[in-house]
Parts: structure tokens; C-alpha cells; sequence
């Protein structure tokens, strides 16, 4: 019973992860392409400068938050001596590291749209950067959690297809 929990928490914690990085890329990616263009197909209102610092500081705060709640969050695994109990601790952590990138990426967005600076288009690189060293696999987990090698067997075979 404990490799079907295993394979639905790893599996939703996949599609989750997933989903997220899909919403986030193509609203940064149209929003890109329509400064690049150089069309104008609708008047963006201008900010004022403080507010395209908050926005670029909300991202860099975001970055640097869903790093340290991870870690945070990993570290608990350590005290946990059932693997159900450590995928648990990691898919939740995982979900609220994906959820903090896809604000940030949203905000990155949004200041791209509303400042034409480049610095958001650097913050987005940067969240992409996050979502591909977060994309849960099974080596991730086993060498985040310090599986032993029988635990490391078990989650490989829950996240491969039935």
C-alpha cells in the first residue's frame, strides 16, 4: 500500500509543478513578444519609478523566500523515519516553493508589462531557473532527503508508470 501513496503524492506533486510552468511561461512570454514586436496594440500606462522597485523588490524577496522556506522544509525530513512521512513533508514544501515562483513570475510579468525594464525579464530567467532545479525527480528527492538506498529503490519505482 505505502508505493501507491508514494506514487500519488510524487504524481501530484509532478502535475502540480508542472501546471504551474505552464501558466507562468506563456504569460511572460506574451507579454515578452509584445514589447518585442514593436506594435502597439494597446497604451500600457506608465509607473512611477518606486513602483517598478517595489515590483522588482517583491520579486527578489520571493526568490530569495520560497529558497530559504524549502530548505527550511527539507530539513524536517530529517527528523521523520517513515518514507511516506518525508514525500509528505517534501511535496508539500514543494507545491509552496512552485506557488511562491509563480507569484513571482506573475510579478515579473506584470513589471515587464507595466516598465519595460529589463530587470524583470532578468528575474524571470532567474524563476526559470528555480522551476527547472525544483522539478521533482527521484535522484532530487533521494538526495535532498538522504535516502538510504532501499528508500531511494522505492521512490524511483513509485515514479515510474504503472
Amino acid at each position: 500500500m505505502e508505493i501507491q501513496d508514494l506514487r500519488k503524492i510524487y504524481r501530484q506533486t509532478e502535475q502540480r509543478s508542472t501546471i504551474v510552468m505552464l501558466v507562468a511561461l506563456p504569460v511572460f512570454g506574451i507579454i515578452y513578444l509584445f514589447f518585442e514586436s514593436g506594435k502597439k496594440l494597446m497604451e500600457v500606462p506608465e509607473i512611477p519609478e518606486f513602483l517598478v522597485w517595489l515590483l522588482a523588490s517583491i520579486c527578489g524577496v520571493g526568490l530569495i523566500l520560497q529558497y530559504f522556506l524549502f530548505s527550511q522544509k527539507i530539513k524536517l525530513t530529517f527528523e521523520k523515519d517513515e518514507l511516506l512521512e518525508k514525500v509528505k513533508i517534501y511535496s508539500q514544501a514543494t507545491n509552496q516553493r512552485y506557488l511562491i515562483l509563480l507569484l513571482a513570475s506573475l510579478v515579473s510579468s506584470l513589471g515587464l508589462l507595466l516598465s519595460k525594464n529589463p530587470i524583470f525579464t532578468l528575474f524571470f530567467a532567474i524563476v526559470l531557473v528555480f522551476f527547472s532545479m525544483a522539478k521533482p525527480t527521484p535522484d532530487r528527492l533521494a538526495r535532498l532527503m538522504k535516502l538510504k538506498k532501499e528508500d531511494r529503490e522505492l521512490i524511483r519505482t513509485a515514479s515510474r508508470p504503472e
